[in-house]
């Protein structure tokens, strides 16, 4: 339990952060060489599989937490969400409960249409969204990450290494991909129900 004082009139709930410089070539070329050995799986939706093509078209891998290559990436993830957390929203965050998950949009028309990250069972859980952009943008075309905050349609930035980090009642999607093929991690950082 936080029994830290906190200013809500600070609490920027509507509102997301990102970082645009914080992983090195060296340390993006790591994630590629840890990733390399896993087999791609089919993405999935938590609900309503019968229209899966229609929502989701991504494939994906999980750098697992306990794995000991993967600790480095995971701290890092931890400390720019604590410094995003405790700027913007002030949540108690407790736990991660999925692994990273590396995920590839091709332009077979992959895409992930318009979904939030907080859900029921254990996604009930997730507090905090993270997604860092692993291709240049030049690499790809459509495929932008977007948010839906109110009526505005807001794109976020596609720069290779940024990290962009947000609550996950946001409404978010990636838009098909036309040409080439859009990379990058994701990662949910969890705590107790909001209510």
């Amino acid at each position: 339990m936080n029994n830290q004082l906190i200013d809500f009139n600070q609490c920027q709930l509507d509102n997301w952060y990102w970082y645009q410089d914080s992983f090195t070539e060296e340390e993006l070329l790591r994630i590629e060489q840890i990733q390399e050995s896993i087999s791609f799986e089919k993405a999935k939706i938590a609900i309503d599989t019968a229209c899966l093509e229609t929502k989701r078209k991504s494939s994906i891998k999980w750098l697992k937490k306990d794995s000991p290559d993967c600790k480095w990436l995971y701290d890092k993830f931890i400390g720019l969400v604590t410094q995003a957390n405790d700027a913007m929203w002030k949540f108690e965050l407790t736990e991660i409960i999925d692994d990273l998950q590396y995920t590839v949009y091709e332009d077979n028309g992959g895409h992930f249409g318009w979904h939030m990250d907080l859900g029921s069972g254990k996604y009930a859980k997730r507090k905090v969204s993270i997604t860092m952009q692993l291709s240049d943008p030049e690499e790809y075309e459509g495929g932008d990450f977007e948010f839906m905050i109110g009526n505005e349609v807001s794109k976020l930035p596609r720069k290779k290494g940024c990290v962009i980090v947000f609550p996950s009642y946001f409404m978010h999607r990636v838009t098909p991909v036309r040409k080439g093929t859009r990379k990058s991690l994701v990662l949910w950082i969890s705590g107790q129900p909001f209510k």
